[in-house]
């Protein structure tokens, strides 16, 4: 039995919360709803969502504060939603741990594909469900990743991911020792969802090799900048 996909959907204004909700409905999903950045980090942290929509200009908290802040405690895929186009609003959003970028005004459509998309990347189940034969495990000293569950463990620990970290190490350890510069990363982690800023690459660096080095330094050492050309994943020797 499948279990029901939950999402939060964040806006200050109820035509576009009762909008989204309508369409994403139609797909089987369990909606909830916060009016402002308060009301969605409380929600956020106390429930385990699947996916949270969130509207960036919010009142009281804005979606950045709220990513952030949801970003220290829990790695739940969030789409930014946002009538500001700017490349600096963008940058800001996926610097703070956004997944994706949703600019105002939208087709619901394509908000439902893009919802489909991220939650295909960060679901386990998606992966429990395809048919292999043999289990997709990459085992490195210090670090193993198991693509068919999407979980990662440094020196025997589980290292909780965002669905885009989660695709930047694992799109680097298929090929180590393979150097690729950041116009590489963005087109092949990133895909259609974001072109531009070279910063984003950067930025999502650095939370991985953080987020690696609290469970074990051997593991954050092994992403490697490559000074000038861009990143590569080399493999420690013991």
């Amino acid at each position: 039995m499948e279990k029901d996909i939950k999402i939060l959907v964040v806006d200050d204004e109820e035509r576009i919360r009762r909008l989204l909700k309508m369409y994403l409905e139609r797909e089987n999903y369990l909606i909830d709803e916060a009016e402002d950045g308060d009301e969605a980090l409380t929600k956020a942290i106390q429930n385990d969502y699947d996916l949270i929509l969130l509207d960036l200009m919010l009142p009281g908290k804005d979606g950045l504060e709220v990513c952030k802040d949801i970003r220290e405690k829990k790695a739940t895929p969030i789409i930014m939603l946002t009538a500001k186009g700017e490349e600096s609003n963008r940058v800001q959003g996926f610097e703070v741990g956004t997944d994706d970028y949703i600019v105002k005004p939208f087709s619901p459509r394509e908000v439902v594909l893009r919802v489909k998309a991220l939650l295909r990347r960060s679901s386990t189940t998606s992966f429990l469900q395809t048919e292999t034969t043999a289990k997709d495990v990459l085992v490195f000293p210090h670090l193993t990743i198991d693509h068919d569950a999407h979980r990662v463990t440094a020196d025997g620990q589980e290292v909780s991911l965002t669905p885009k970290e989660y695709d930047l190490l694992f799109f680097l350890a298929k090929t180590p020792d393979k150097v690729f510069d950041r116009e590489q990363l963005l087109k092949e982690v990133w895909h259609y969802e974001f072109f531009g800023d070279l910063r984003t690459v950067d930025t999502h660096v650095k939370r991985l090799r953080e987020k690696l080095n609290k469970v074990s330094e051997d593991a954050a050492k092994m992403i490697v900048t490559v000074w000038g050309v861009g990143y590569k994943f080399e493999v420690v020797n013991e």
